[in-house]
């Protein structure tokens, strides 16, 4: 599956513009991780865009992502795309058992986060936005509250970088596609 084959499935499937933001957040760190591991990008880009395709259709843990994996399978998604994607979720069973999938994992929570706090920056811009900011909103429940910190926390130990280092790491993937977010804010690049 290309790239644009794959962004054809998500929009075909997805309608909320903010999840589909969540999806290209996700496959730009996915794509920063396969650089720094030297790893498939390609690969790793596609497992990030598609994760949470189906969840507009299938918002319950009983269904998402494995009543998804069956649509995935009837468009010849390979099988390795598969699982690597049905690990994100705990509930499937399936081991975050390579660099790949823990990264997924990682990348996933994280994105929400970042994006909350660039939007409630003066400039609303991830080009200014630095994981010292991320850290100082951490502290407040209240804010993002909807995010799980403690998962944020254990995935990104699970990947084996420090958590403030890959909050950096992900800030500096969604830069490079800030228009597409909405990110850019009133900074001037």
């Amino acid at each position: 599956m290309t790239r644009d084959e794959a962004l054809t499935l998500v929009r075909e499937f997805v309608k909320n513009e903010g999840l589909v933001r969540h999806m290209l957040c996700v496959e730009a760190a996915m794509r920063f991780y396969a650089e720094k591991y030297h790893e498939d990008v390609e690969l790793w880009g596609l497992i990030g865009l598609l994760h949470d395709f189906d969840w507009e259709i299938h918002p319950t843990l009983e269904e998402h992502p494995q009543a998804g994996s069956v649509i995935l399978r009837e468009r010849g998604v390979s099988e390795e795309i598969i699982q690597d994607i049905l690990s994100h979720a705990d509930h499937c069973g399936v081991p975050r058992d390579t660099i790949r999938r823990k990264s997924l994992s990682a990348c996933d929570e994280v994105t929400g986060l970042i994006t909350a706090v660039a939007l409630v920056r003066p400039s609303r811009s991830l080009y200014d936005l630095e994981a010292s900011s991320v850290k100082k909103k951490w502290k407040d429940k209240a804010f993002a509250a909807g995010t799980d910190r403690a998962e944020m926390e254990n995935a990104a130990k699970e990947l084996g970088v420090e958590l403030w280092e890959h909050v950096g790491n992900v800030i500096l993937a969604m830069r490079k596609i800030a228009p597409e977010l909405g990110l850019v804010g009133n900074i001037q690049q």
